[in-house]
């Protein structure tokens, strides 16, 4: 009776559960369970917006927003779910080409606004659907010489060649194995050599995309596999959010450093998705009917308009027809003439896209 009695108080019964009383989602440590609908805990960072960023006043009071956390807030408009959304770092979940020490720990059931790349990722994580279309393609940086031309051509197969990720990011390494290079003819790209930053940059920087800038700017790698819109997303001109990463650095598109491959589709399987979590821990059943539901509604709309992501989202009746994307960073290769004048006019555009703005595209 005695242990009864403090099992009971603190929280705890002794008696089974019951179809009743069974929690409705996959229970996590710390937190109390759903027992007449399903209760969610998912997780984001706060330095990639427009997807995941804290809300400056008037928007909100340093707290955690984003195109994902609105997604996953209005679920509860479709379903019989509740959400909650905590601050994480992006290695909780996903660090090293497998699934960060939190993500496995079960600290939280999923984390928010991942690409479902091919690779390493699905062979350790669940991918809910995805709450835009395939949006997130990947591109290669490098740098430019004196004269403005890029040290790698467009034409190179990156042989002999040094090449860094962002690490916990994606396009995953095993993403530039299986892309084209649309400027020969569809060809492989091969014999490069991945890289990764040195101590000293390891110590002066905590985010991995200025890592991996860094480690391409002074000269330890020639090329950066990245986000096509990594540079723009980072460019700190025309902002309204508060910068996790370092402004200086990024402000040398086109000048310091240039894409030479952006549109490189093939890295992925999927567009943006709401949740990625463990395999095997079942969210993506619980959260992928709400889904679908919720892209069907004005809200849903709503929340691509705040973000300035209609011309990305799945439209539905509220959508304007004829919304098409026209964001350079989503334009492959094979709609570009590998020359010099057509480099350089593809240089300069996104020169200006980064510093002067014109549409924000989509960008996790």
């Amino acid at each position: 009776m005695t242990a009864l009695l403090a099992t009971t108080a603190l929280g705890f019964s002794s008696m089974p559960a019951t179809c009743e009383t069974a929690a409705k989602e996959p229970p996590i440590p710390g937190k109390m369970p759903g027992t007449t609908k399903p209760s969610i805990l998912l997780a984001q960072d706060v330095d990639w917006p427009p997807y995941a960023y804290l809300a400056m006043p008037p928007e909100g009071d340093y707290t955690v927003a984003g195109f994902g956390k609105d997604v996953a807030m209005g679920l509860s408009e479709v379903c019989d779910i509740e959400v909650e959304v905590t601050q994480a770092t992006w290695a909780g979940c996903w660090s090293d080409d497998k699934i960060g020490a939190d993500a496995k720990a079960g600290v939280y059931h999923g984390c928010m606004t991942y690409t479902h790349t091919i690779g390493s990722r699905p062979r350790w994580m669940e991918f809910s659907h995805s709450i835009l279309e395939n949006n997130k393609p990947a591109g290669l940086l490098t740098t430019l010489n004196e004269t403005g031309t890029p040290k790698v051509s467009t034409s190179s197969d990156l042989s002999g060649l040094k090449v860094v990720d962002v690490n916990g990011w994606a396009h995953t390494q095993d993403g530039l194995a299986v892309t084209k290079n649309a400027c020969t003819g569809n060809t492989a790209f091969s014999g490069y050599e991945w890289v990764t930053p040195s101590e000293e940059t390891l110590a002066a920087y905590e985010n991995e995309n200025d890592r991996a800038l860094k480690t391409l700017l002074d000269g330890e790698a020639d090329a950066m596999f990245v986000y096509a819109d990594q540079a723009y997303t980072y460019s700190c001109a025309d902002k309204d959010v508060q910068p996790a990463w370092d402004c200086d650095l990024w402000s040398g598109l086109g000048t310091k450093f240039a894409y030479i491959h952006t549109g490189m589709f093939e890295t992925a399987f999927n567009g943006t998705t709401l949740t990625m979590s463990k395999r095997g821990s079942g969210l993506s059943k619980i959260v992928n009917p709400c889904i679908d539901k919720f892209i069907t509604t004005k809200s849903y709309y709503d929340i691509c308009v705040k973000h300035d992501f209609v011309d990305y989202c799945y439209a539905n009746e509220f959508f304007p027809e004829g919304s098409d994307s026209t964001d350079p960073c989503t334009v492959g290769a094979s709609h570009q003439r590998a020359d010099r004048r057509l480099l350089l006019g593809l240089l300069r555009l996104l020169s200006w896209y980064g510093r002067y703005g014109g549409r924000r595209p989509v960008h996790v």
